[in-house]
């Protein structure tokens, strides 16, 4: 049996209960939720009941312990979790703004999570895993760069495989060494997992067809393109397809994606035809949205099954 492991932030996420630009005066909050986008997709694989396992620090604080706490009781794998006795675990306050994007503020780089690296318990624990989820926010230090990048060959070495979500965000994208991390992470990637315009990060095509085209060329095993609400779509040198998103009513999208992508991942390495992994993708994220705080919707096989159940009986 596959066991999937990331490596990445963990935090919590505390949120404005009001829309606005910004955090420049007293609003009410909600939180803390727990959050990072590696433990989430970790989070919904253990709910999915795979054996999975993440690689990160918090501090030994409140917010840590809420973090470890929903982890295990999910089924994650949290050894590989250090806790920093004078480490203060990482945050973001989000606060949605009226066109339904976000305004962040993040303390992640200077949180115990921005001080990971492996020690030989790390390493050992990379060495009983088969399968990397890479997660581009992930790439926002140096020394978790070296700890990607390390787990990455090691699997790839014995066999497994690797999965690629860029998931990046504005703020991250020019940090240094991060394109060169973000091909280096390419070049050993089986399955890519890109939002809208995040296909076109490292190609030269104007077009999707192009841009995939060259994706596969360059030895990536299938492509998951995906659209939101929308749905997603897939592609590999034998077929392509696009499944519809859900109909379901929205309250909050964070993690929305990192929920579509354990569920793919999860499906996909169990052996499942790509349609069907698509459709619980699509499923998995639709369920995300539809309550507030990125873990709150992750879903369990059953709730899946009773969801896509529902919509083929309304369609």
């Amino acid at each position: 049996m596959s066991k999937i492991l990331t490596i990445g932030e963990i935090l919590v996420e505390i949120v404005a209960t009001e829309s606005g630009n910004g955090f420049r005066e007293a609003i009410p909050l909600i939180g803390p939720f727990p959050s990072g986008a590696p433990a989430i997709f970790i989070d919904q694989v253990g709910r999915l009941g795979q054996e999975c396992a993440i690689i990160s620090r918090v501090g030994d604080d409140d917010f840590g312990h809420v973090n470890l706490d929903r982890l295990k009781s999910d089924g994650v794998d949290i050894s590989g979790i250090e806790i920093m006795p004078q480490g203060t675990t990482g945050s973001a306050f989000v606060r949605y703004r009226k066109d339904g994007s976000r305004a962040f503020v993040f303390n992640i780089r200077n949180s115990a999570c921005g001080t990971i690296d492996l020690s030989p318990d790390a390493l050992r624990l990379i060495d009983s895993c088969t399968h990397m989820h890479v997660m581009g926010s992930a790439l926002y230090a140096p020394s978790i760069v070296t700890s990607i990048l390390t787990a990455v060959e090691r699997i790839k070495a014995r066999g497994g495989t690797v999965s690629f979500d860029p998931n990046l965000r504005p703020e991250i994208l020019d940090s240094p060494g991060m394109r060169d991390a973000l091909k280096t992470v390419l070049a050993k990637t089986d399955l890519f997992m890109p939002s809208g315009e995040e296909l076109f990060l490292f190609t030269d095509a104007k077009t999707e067809e192009v841009a995939v085209a060259e994706l596969l060329a360059a030895g990536i095993r299938a492509t998951v393109v995906k659209r939101g609400a929308s749905g997603a779509s897939y592609f590999d040198s034998q077929s392509s397809f696009t499944l519809p998103g859900f109909k379901v009513e929205e309250v909050d999208p964070t993690g929305a994606g990192d929920c579509f992508g354990a569920a793919f991942v999860t499906f996909w390495l169990a052996g499942a035809e790509p349609r069907e992994a698509l459709l619980h993708a699509n499923a998995c994220g639709a369920r995300a949205v539809t309550k507030v705080g990125p873990m709150e919707g992750a879903s369990t096989r059953a709730e899946l099954e009773a969801l896509i159940a529902s919509q083929r009986k309304h369609a």
